[in-house]
């Protein structure tokens, strides 16, 4: 799914000695780990490079939300690099930069697919790179030394792969779907499963004759419903199959009306743990791109049920001192790397400093007594995040509104306790 953008300029790297950008097979989208690789090559570099990532799912659509929220985080950025003394030459390059990212973005042909972007821009080093992706943690904007790609390096095992069966009682679709994109798999035909019409009875209209028809009647819709079961056990036979091919993340059932649940009953123990909901399709008409925005939209849904478990594990756990809560214990207890999930509030953002000698985050520049200088950094929730990441953490951003009233800015569920 990821695909490099086709305008990109002349290699980056091809300047500073490094390897060349990496190029897609013809016809096939650009897999994420090169660019990441790629990316990460730039390493920390002399010019300021404005790395983006974008929400883009049906409510930051509506109306251009994410270009007004691009614009806002734009000025602001602007206005921090003129905080802290860069120089107005260097700004107006840098706002050159998010310009170019703008006129990308309001380009509908640019933000087709996906439920989020990520782009890399730095004119000096002729740097633009549009990636589209499967999701975002939330919409940041960052300009630093060097391209923010821990969420890029994360994606793919972040997302996993999800299976997805598409099915009516004659046939079933497969697909697996990646952070890389979406790939159908061999189909299945139920064999010789009746496609006849209504049941005609006999001619005879004698009471025998009637009871005759009954019964025939019966029998032919009883050996259409055992045939269907069939073909129902037969699709959750292959995404048994499929599973232990794989590791997979989850499972999203397909199909019209009443029957995209149908397979649920036949499925392992197992797999039934994996299925993370049921969507409505027309498994002979949907395109590769429908199911894909299916299985996202699944996906998300059932996000929202697994930030629900995280945030009742929170209020479990500081009962205990299992996990903590606030900008300044969850930064903490990253510094100590005690942190297994990151719970995020992403309406929050806040200025926040890096201590100089040990690279720790803090809320404030009191928290760097003893640790060097405090060096502002423009979003200190934004920072946490790519340190989760760098460490392994899971980081999950607690959308629903609701839920996220617990969380204070940053909260964390804790692999140890420290002593």
């Amino acid at each position: 799914m990821p695909t490099a953008n086709p305008s990109s300029s002349k290699s980056v790297t091809a300047k500073r000695g490094a390897r060349r950008r990496p190029q897609a097979e013809p016809g096939r989208a650009m897999p994420l780990r090169p660019i990441v690789e790629w990316l990460a090559d730039l390493g920390t570099t002399d010019h300021w490079v404005v790395s983006c990532y974008l929400k883009l799912e049906p409510r930051d659509r509506s109306r251009g939300k994410y270009l007004i929220k691009l614009k806002n985080r734009s000025k602001e950025r602007l206005a921090w690099l003129e905080s802290r003394g860069v120089g107005r030459q260097i700004r107006e390059t840098v706002a050159r930069d998010l310009e170019r990212i703008r006129t990308y973005l309001e380009h509908p042909g640019n933000v087709r697919t996906g439920q989020g972007i990520a782009l890399f821009a730095c004119e000096p080093l002729e740097l633009f790179e549009a990636v589209p992706l499967p999701r975002v943690f939330r919409s940041r904007l960052s300009i630093d030394r060097s391209p923010l790609i821990r969420e890029l390096a994360a994606l793919d095992d972040e997302f996993g792969l999800v299976l997805c069966a598409m099915y009516d009682r004659t046939s079933g679709r497969f697909f697996q779907v990646t952070a890389f994109g979406i790939e159908e798999l061999p189909s299945l035909a139920a064999g010789d499963a009746t496609r006849a019409g209504r049941f005609h009875g006999g001619p005879s209209a004698s009471g025998r004759g009637r009871g005759h028809a009954a019964a025939g009647e019966h029998n032919y819709h009883q050996r259409i419903r055992e045939q269907k079961q069939r073909h129902y056990a037969n699709v959750a036979q292959r995404l048994f199959d499929a599973s232990r091919e794989h590791s997979i993340r989850g499972i999203v059932l397909a199909g019209m009306g009443a029957d995209a649940g149908a397979v649920m009953p036949h499925l392992h123990p197992y797999l039934a743990k994996q299925v993370l909901g049921a969507t409505k399709l027309n498994p002979k008409t949907a395109s590769p791109a429908e199911v894909m925005e299916a299985v996202l939209a699944v996906r998300r849904d059932s996000e929202r049920e697994w930030e629900t478990e995280h945030v009742r594990a929170l209020y479990e756990g500081l009962g205990t001192g299992w996990a903590v809560n606030g900008l300044e214990p969850a930064l903490r207890a990253l510094a100590h790397g005690q942190v297994r999930t990151l719970l995020v509030d992403p309406t929050v953002e806040q200025v926040g400093f890096r201590c100089t000698q040990t690279g720790r985050l803090s809320a404030g520049p009191d928290g760097c007594r003893g640790e060097g200088d405090a060096e502002p950094v423009a979003d200190v929730v934004d920072e946490a995040i790519e340190e989760a990441l760098r460490q392994g953490c899971h980081v999950e951003v607690v959308e629903d509104s609701k839920v996220r009233t617990q969380v204070d800015g940053l909260a964390a569920l804790l692999r140890f306790k420290k002593r």
